[in-house]
């Protein structure tokens, strides 16, 4: 249906995307190096389960009504700043020993799940970036439009599933050496809560 060259182009371009410095792989590194190389799994995992719901979405037409609509955009710009300020304030009140000693303890996995998948759904700019770069790729010529953009939204999550692995597990490994003194526990806190609150005010200030 997608010819070999077609995918390769577009799984190396995936890559380079999720190389490119940006929320998602911001918030992998900080979550891993904070709960460990287990938690930046789990959290990449949420990560991939929200591309699904954007793939699901621009493949059946509905990301359009976020590009159409400055209200629709707006609110769920909102829903993902409110939801990264409440991780921000987690973060600030946390202390040494609040903090989890192993890959990640302290945390359920339930829960870093969920924060992969609330960032990423609540994230317009993934809707619209779908919605932008998923069509160049498919050929109404070969067959379904669908079932090409699912195609390709899975190669996306193998190549999200392979940097973002890379980077929990690197991150890990320097969470695993700082969480060994209780004052740099909780520097990483505080510093985990500057870059939600980071992110946070980078989803607001974002334009369509």
């Amino acid at each position: 249906m997608i010819p070999f060259e077609t995918a390769a182009v577009f799984f190396s371009a995936s890559v380079a995307l999720a190389l490119a410095p940006g929320p998602d792989n911001i918030f992998v590194l900080t979550q891993s190096a904070l709960h460990g190389r287990i938690a930046g799994l789990l959290v990449t995992v949420g990560l991939c389960t929200g591309l699904m719901v954007h793939t699901a979405a621009v493949s059946l037409g509905v990301a359009v009504v976020f590009q159409t609509s400055p209200l629709a955009f707006n609110l769920l710009k909102a829903l993902g700043a409110a939801y990264l300020l409440y991780l921000a304030w987690q973060a600030f009140r946390a202390g040494a020993s609040k903090l989890p000693q192993g890959q990640g303890a302290g945390i359920s996995p339930s829960r870093l799940y969920g924060r992969g998948v609330i960032m990423n759904v609540t994230n317009p700019k993934v809707a619209i970036f779908f919605l932008a770069f998923l069509p160049q790729f498919a050929d109404p010529a070969r067959g379904s439009l669908v079932l090409q953009l699912f195609a390709l939204g899975a190669v996306f999550m193998v190549a999200t599933v392979l940097v973002f692995g890379s980077i929990a597990w690197t991150a890990g490994l320097l969470g695993d050496w700082l969480k060994r003194s209780e004052r740099v526990q909780v520097i990483m806190n505080r510093v985990a809560g500057l870059v939600f609150v980071g992110l946070a005010l980078r989803l607001v200030t974002t334009h369509r």
